[in-house]
C-alpha cells in the first residue's frame, strides 16, 4: 500500500473527504490563508478534532505529490477508528478478561504499527490512543503492523486518562512502564488489564501515570539506557500473556 491513497490534496477534494465522513488525522493548510473554502475546512477540522499545522508554500509543495495542493494537504486514517466499546465487546464476546493497550505520545508511526501488531499476537482485545501528540493510523501503520490492523481495533479518545477513569468503572486494572517501576515479575498481572505504554523519551505522562494502580519495570541488564517503545511493550504484553495462560 502507497501512501498516495492517503493523502489528499486541494480543497474540494479535502471538503469531500470530511463529508464522505474518511477519519482525517492531520492537515497542513498555508499560513494566513482565509479564503471561504479554507474557512469550510477549518470548521470541519475543529468539528472532528483533527491536528492542523500551519505551513509555509515551501513545505506544502515539498509535502505535495499532486503538485495541485491549493494550500491544503491532508493526510486521512488508513483505517477506520473503533470505539472503546468495542473492543470491551470484543473481550466479552471471546469470553476473556479485556486486555487493552493504552499508549501515550506515541509519535513514531513505526513504532505504533509495531505495537498493533504485538498486541494482535499476545491477544490483546484493542489499543487505545488519544488524539493529540500521537501517530495516527497512517499508511505507514498500516505497514508496519503486517496486517494486524485489519483485526485489532484502535480506539482514539481525548483525553486518556479519563478513558482510564471510566474502564476501572469496567474492572479493569491498569499497569504503566516505568523504569523507576517495581519489577514486572513482582506483580499481579493477571485478570482486566490495560497495559499503558510511553514514548522513549518522557515515559507516560504525569497525568496518566496518577491513574494508574501498578507500575512495572522491566528488568535490564544493559549498557544502554532503555528499550525501544515497540520492545518494551512486547516484553510487558508476554509477562502478562505468561500470567494469564497460568491463571
Amino acid at each position: 500500500m502507497g501512501y498516495q491513497e492517503f493523502t489528499i490534496e486541494g480543497r474540494n477534494a479535502v471538503i469531500e473527504a470530511y463529508r464522505a465522513g474518511k477519519p482525517i488525522d492531520k492537515l497542513f493548510i498555508l499560513d494566513g490563508c482565509q479564503d471561504g473554502p479554507m474557512m469550510t475546512i477549518k470548521r470541519e477540522a475543529k468539528k472532528h478534532d483533527t491536528l492542523v499545522k500551519y505551513v509555509t508554500k515551501e513545505r506544502l509543495d515539498q509535502l505535495s505529490e499532486t503538485g495541485k495542493h491549493q494550500g491544503v494537504i491532508a493526510y486521512a486514517a488508513a483505517y477506520e477508528y473503533a470505539e472503546v466499546d468495542d473492543i470491551l465487546e470484543g473481550a466479552r464476546k471471546k469470553g476473556e478478561p479485556p486486555f487493552i493497550f493504552l499508549l501515550d505520545n506515541i509519535e513514531d508511526p513505526h513504532n505504533l504499527g509495531a505495537i498493533i501488531r504485538t498486541a494482535n499476537l499476545a491477544g490483546a482485545h484493542g489499543v487505545i490512543i488519544p488524539k493529540n501528540r500521537a501517530a495516527g493510523l497512517t499508511a505507514t501503520v498500516a505497514r508496519t503492523s503486517a496486517g494486524a490492523l485489519n483485526y485489532t481495533p484502535v480506539a482514539k479518545v481525548t483525553n486518556l486518562a479519563k478513558t482510564i477513569e471510566e474502564l476501572k468503572k469496567e474492572g479493569l486494572w491498569f499497569v504503566c512502564a516505568d523504569m523507576g517501576g517495581t519489577t514486572m515479575y513482582d506483580l499481579n498481572l493477571k485478570g482486566p488489564i490495560g497495559l499503558v505504554i510511553g514514548n522513549e523519551g518522557e515515559g507516560v505522562g504525569r497525568l496518566v501515570k496518577e491513574k494508574c494502580d501498578m507500575v512495572a519495570s522491566i528488568p535490564m541488564k544493559g549498557d544502554i539506557d532503555s528499550l525501544n517503545a515497540s520492545v518494551a511493550t512486547g516484553v510487558l504484553a508476554y509477562e502478562i500473556v505468561r500470567q494469564r495462560l497460568q491463571a
